[in-house]
């Protein structure tokens, strides 16, 4: 009666929505059939519950159609603006920290805040995690879970190299030595320490944030001189100098996705990512992984911080908005959706939601909720949203650290054109 449609020509359809379309494609229409658009970036592993929980809701909600389409990061966002920009808009978007404020400020996310205490039933989420998805004082995004940055390692490769791995334990200067050790020790070809993060925005912040800086100060400007970004730069030249990490022509293969980087392809023993992607790297990983925290900065302030790993928001031309704010609201707050998600997205807001899940939760899942308890000592404050133009300048930070990388230019050239891009981008924003 109702379906899980998948763009089969530009996305991979999972088992699970193979056997969504059969078990609820054909039949009679309802007379007050709905359809309504939903689209999120991930790994397939993200899809196969997704289409899960869709299926699980369309079962109990006859009549209702949800196309669903799914991307990587590297290109979920061109495609949302694209279809922003047609006014095709999906009508359920999963969304990310970065770019709700552009979103919401131009017009493009519907406020939610008519629906609270009603079809969208989120008051044990906290302030906080409530606030995580207002812009200018309005709701337009649900938490999806709580995450942070987290460094993910293959702990046997590590002890057969005979070398400490990264964690809150040891300083950035101490990382380094032992991914030289690691290098020394190894006998695998083509095998390193660690991927190369200098153009991960996330850790470039982390590691800017313990020396009390920032990305972006609260006026919406570069939070960071040219000399931090060389130095961050000139960080990891010297670890791939000595071997502890992956070369650039292996580097520059990762598209910023679970499958595409080098920990998953077989190249390092240490990549960074979201903490809520740890399900999603197992799961990709026949090694047995660990998640833990940055490195740290001796007498630093504290690089990490607790973020809504993701939002789910509505297009303000929606014509279904009460059938996609009950569906978010199943994904975060009604027990069958919040258990088939797991926390893939993240660990779920809702306390009770949390409580009642962690009784259903793998191994890998509930090493995941333990690390975001575990950080708790090393976690600053939520960083102001990032301004308009801060989504092109993390892809600009990849393009630079890469030519520093290839040595087309030096770390020293590398940050000042960083800077002087930046500048410009928020500039013309």
């Amino acid at each position: 009666m109702s379906d899980i449609r998948l763009n089969r020509r530009t996305f991979i359809q999972s088992t699970t929505a193979a056997l969504a379309l059969s078990a609820f494609g054909g039949g009679a229409a309802f007379a007050q059939d709905q359809r309504l658009r939903f689209i999120w970036w991930g790994s397939q592993e993200r899809a196969d519950r997704t289409n899960k929980a869709v299926a699980a809701y369309l079962e109990a909600n006859p009549g209702l159609t949800v196309d669903g389409e799914f991307v990587g990061w590297s290109d979920y966002w061109t495609r949302l603006a694209t279809q922003v920009a047609g006014r095709n808009a999906p009508d359920l978007i999963q969304m990310d920290y970065r770019y709700i404020f552009e979103y919401a400020r131009r017009g493009a996310l519907l406020p939610l805040d008519e629906y609270l205490g009603g079809a969208l039933s989120i008051a044990d989420f906290g302030e906080n995690n409530i606030n995580a998805g207002k812009v200018d004082g309005k709701l337009y995004g649900i938490n999806l879970g709580v995450n942070s940055s987290a460094a993910l390692y293959d702990a046997a490769a590590w002890e057969a190299a005979g070398a400490t791995p990264p964690s809150q334990a040891i300083t950035w200067d101490q990382f380094a030595a032992n991914c030289e050790a690691f290098a020394k020790a190894n006998t695998r070809a083509n095998f390193y320490a660690t991927a190369d993060a200098s153009g991960l925005e996330p850790s470039f912040e982390l590691w800017l944030r313990q020396q009390g800086k920032a990305l972006y100060n609260d006026d919406g400007k570069v939070g960071y001189e040219p000399a931090d970004a060389a130095a961050w730069f000139t960080y990891w030249a010297e670890i791939r100098k000595a071997g502890g990490c992956v070369p650039p022509d292996v580097q520059a293969l990762d598209t910023l996705t679970i499958e595409t980087n080098p920990l998953t392809t077989g190249y390092a023993a240490t990549g960074f990512a979201h903490s809520n992607q740890f399900v999603g790297y197992q799961k990709l990983n026949k090694a047995k992984l660990v998640i833990s925290a940055y490195p740290v900065r001796e007498g630093g302030q504290p690089g990490h911080y607790y973020k809504p790993s993701m939002l789910l928001s509505l297009s303000a031309g929606t014509q279904a908005a009460e059938a996609a704010v009950k569906l978010a609201n199943f994904f975060v707050a009604d027990p069958t959706g919040v258990n088939i998600l797991g926390v893939e997205r993240g660990v779920p807001a809702s306390d009770a939601m949390r409580a009642q899940l962690g009784t259903t939760l793998d191994d890998t899942s509930q090493q995941m909720v333990t690390y975001i308890a575990d950080i708790e000592d090393v976690v600053g404050a939520l960083p102001p949203p990032p301004p308009k133009g801060a989504g092109e300048i993390a892809f600009t930070l990849t393009r630079i650290s890469q030519e520093v990388a290839f040595e087309a230019k030096s770390a020293e050239e590398g940050g000042e054109q960083l800077v002087s891009e930046a500048t410009s981008i928020l500039e013309r924003a």
